[in-house]
């Protein structure tokens, strides 16, 4: 999930390469709902086994509520921390 900042609009996607995605939403490289709205933070991810698995967990968490969405991000990184410099490192 990227964020703008905490508290704030949140985007769910789903991608094969999180480092090379997160940065292409934080440069801006894109055009869409992360660029419109400043979403430049990573502020919560899980990893899963194939695609098949990944998108129907992106389709579960989009169709989610976003007071669900919030306590997700919360119950790993209360304070909304941009996690993308730990994933950029490897």
């Amino acid at each position: 999930m990227m964020a703008n900042r905490k508290n704030g609009a949140i985007y769910i996607g789903v991608t094969s390469n999180l480092p090379g995605r997160a940065w292409q939403h934080r440069e801006g490289a894109t055009d869409g709902f992360t660029k419109r709205y400043g979403c430049k933070l990573l502020v919560w991810f899980e990893m899963r086994e194939d695609m098949e698995q990944a998108i129907l967990r992106e389709k579960q968490l989009k169709a989610g509520s976003r007071k669900k969405k919030i306590a997700l991000i919360e119950g790993a990184n209360p304070v909304w921390r941009d996690l993308y410099p730990e994933i950029a490192a490897g």
